[in-house]
């Protein structure tokens, strides 16, 4: 049932999706331009990838938690399929770069790091803001913390537990966010709760990005709620991220776009 339902939103997809000529909005046609259809590589991503290798031949066994949607409770798995089945792909792990290295927010909070090689793309294309990776595995997260410091990024925060027990003190410690990058929980309640959470502290140049927003029925319920509320000015639907802006001088609009 879930192949069949990604199926036809990707059909209905590439008959709405646009590229340059149907983009009518300055910010989102510079965002295309330099985001969405930008293939620059930088020097940043070589030594990720090179970890993304060593991950995939790894033999070491981690005792994960997984408190998401299609959790398994704890059990042990085995690095490699990790780094295989849930790590993010390399072409999303570099749309991230470019898109933090765009925008250039002042701080960053990641819902969900795995193994970081998310956390690790979205650090390095601004080092210098704030980086606070969540994590309710603690196997995990201190897998990810080791990662971290073979590629010299020990600045990254880690937050370890359950989000509902943790996120409370996160959201405290922000004053405002100009950066949310969603990928821990995929259940519908969960995901509109967090945008809930975060969106009071929206900056005017904050943009949440939502990975995984055809994962489910349900998630995709949640991502089309998301894009009515008031707050989100502007959405961008990328098939698989979906992003959220909101400059209340901008337009309210929603773009399917082709990436």
């Amino acid at each position: 049932m879930k192949n069949i339902f990604l199926l036809i939103n990707y059909l209905s997809y590439l008959f709405k999706a646009k590229g340059a000529q149907g983009i009518h909005s300055p910010f989102v046609f510079e965002l295309y331009n330099k985001v969405i259809k930008e293939s620059q590589d930088y020097y940043e991503f070589q030594p990720i990838e090179h970890l993304r290798k060593r991950l995939l031949h790894s033999k070491e066994v981690i005792e994960t938690v997984d408190f998401g949607a299609g959790g398994e409770g704890v059990s042990k798995k085995n690095v490699k399929d990790i780094a295989r089945k849930a790590a993010i792909p390399k072409k999303q792990g570099r749309f991230l770069f470019r898109l933090v290295n765009f925008m250039q927010p002042s701080n960053m909070v990641e819902m969900g790091t795995s193994l970081g090689l998310s956390t690790l793309y979205q650090q390095k294309a601004c080092p210098e803001a704030e980086m606070i990776t969540m994590e309710g595995s603690p196997g995990t997260s201190a897998f990810a913390g080791l990662n971290f410091r073979i590629l010299k990024a020990d600045s990254i925060k880690r937050v370890v537990g359950n989000f509902d027990e943790t996120l409370p003190d996160v959201i405290k410690g922000l004053p405002f966010v100009d950066y949310v990058f969603f990928d821990g929980n995929h259940r519908k309640e969960a995901t509109l709760n967090y945008f809930h959470k975060f969106s009071p502290l929206a900056s005017p140049t904050c943009v949440f990005v939502f990975d995984d927003i055809r994962w489910s029925e349900e998630m995709y319920e949640a991502w089309n709620e998301i894009i009515k509320e008031p707050s989100a000015t502007v959405t961008i639907d990328l098939f698989s991220f979906g992003l959220v802006f909101f400059n209340s001088t901008q337009e309210k609009q929603h773009f399917v776009i082709r990436y």
